[in-house]
Order: structure tokens, then sequence, then C-alpha cells
């Protein structure tokens, strides 16, 4: 990925307030994001339209992250994944299936440590 290209982020977040932060926040360091409320809608944007880091909830409706980003790793093994929770030791769990080099960020986080998180692994392609 070239400098001048944007990285795509997509982001399922049901709760409203705390998406709106985070498009925010994501978009001021440069990125460009794509969010939904819930992991199925998000789902299907992943079926058509390539990603570099997904970035989910963990506890939605219709599909929880742990079902997103294993179907979405399954799409694309490339991606990059990112669970933010209020629920870190759910996520943690062995038996989740959640993708192994899947980061975790526990709520309540600074959107600054967010932003970098994000940085720090999309540079690692």
């Amino acid at each position: 990925m070239n400098d001048r290209q944007t990285a795509k982020i997509l982001l399922a977040e049901d709760d409203h307030d705390m998406r709106r932060f985070l498009v925010k926040a994501l978009q001021q360091a440069g990125f460009s994001v794509t969010s939904f409320d819930n992991g199925l809608s998000a789902y299907d944007q992943l079926r058509v339209e390539p990603f570099e880091l997904l970035l989910t909830d963990i506890v939605m409706p219709e599909m929880d992250g742990i079902e997103l980003a294993r179907r979405a790793t399954e799409l694309d093994p490339e991606i990059k994944v990112m669970f933010i929770t209020g629920f870190a030791a759910v996520a943690l769990n062995p038996d989740s299936q959640a993708p192994r080099q899947a980061k975790i960020l526990s709520k309540p986080f600074h959107l600054r440590d967010l932003v970098s998180e994000v940085q720090r692994m999309l540079a690692a392609a």
C-alpha cells in the first residue's frame, strides 16, 4: 500500500454515539471509513468491496463481531481485525474462533489510542 492510498476501514458498532465518535476520529486521522450498526450489514459490504481493516464491536445484534471477523477472514485472509469491546474476557476465549492475529481494544479507550493502534496494525502490512 503506498502512502497516497487511503487505508479503508470497515467499522461495525451497534452503539450510535460510539460509532459516530469512531468514524470521526478515524476520518480525521486520514482513513476512509465505512460503518454499519450490525455485523450482517458489514458482512454484506465485505462481500462487494475490499477493506484493509475490520474494526468491530463483539456484542451486536444479528451477527456478533467474532462471527463477522471469522467470515471476513474467510473472504479475505489478508484483512486485519480489531475488536472493540467492553467484554475483553469473551474475546480472549480460545474457543471463540476469533482470528488469532486479531487485536482487542477494551472499552473505555481513548480515541488517540485507537488511532495509533489502527496505524500500527496497518503499518505492519
